[in-house]
């Protein structure tokens, strides 16, 4: 699937698009939340994604995300990310709009862990988890 944005951008789940050295680069040396992760490390989770989103001008990589299956219905949404320049113009929210309501997965359950985007999550329908949620950090 691609999918033209008004802005002249583009989204598309094509796998073989993303540029994982460009995923990379943002994902180890720009995000608060895996600063320093290894290349073969990201390398395996783009290839291993249930789905991945990748946002584009023209031919450069200007965004991403993608999901995970950790069960038949249930994803959990990870590395969304809109380079700081393209930022401002609701392009992160086309991209996770893309990923959860568009996609094949769009009648399932998603979740995410997120420090800085709670009031968007929100407007796309997350909540905070239930009661019975737990969440077990890497020590």
């Amino acid at each position: 699937m691609k999918r033209a944005l008004p802005s002249g951008l583009e989204l598309d789940d094509d796998p073989a698009r993303i540029d994982v050295a460009a995923v990379h680069q943002f994902i180890s040396e720009e995000s608060y939340w895996a600063l320093g992760r290894p290349y073969e490390t990201m390398e395996l989770m783009v290839r291993e994604a249930a789905r991945v989103v990748g946002l584009y001008d023209g031919e450069a990589q200007v965004g991403f995300c993608r999901a995970v299956r950790c069960s038949p219905n249930l994803f959990y949404l990870a590395d969304v990310y809109v380079l700081p320049r393209y930022r401002g113009r609701k392009l992160g929210v086309e991209l996770v709009v893309e990923m959860i309501d568009h996609g094949p997965y769009a009648d399932d359950r998603w979740f995410l862990h997120t420090s800085d985007a709670h009031g968007l999550y929100r407007r796309l329908g997350f909540t905070d988890p239930s009661p019975k949620m737990l969440e077990r950090n890497a020590t």
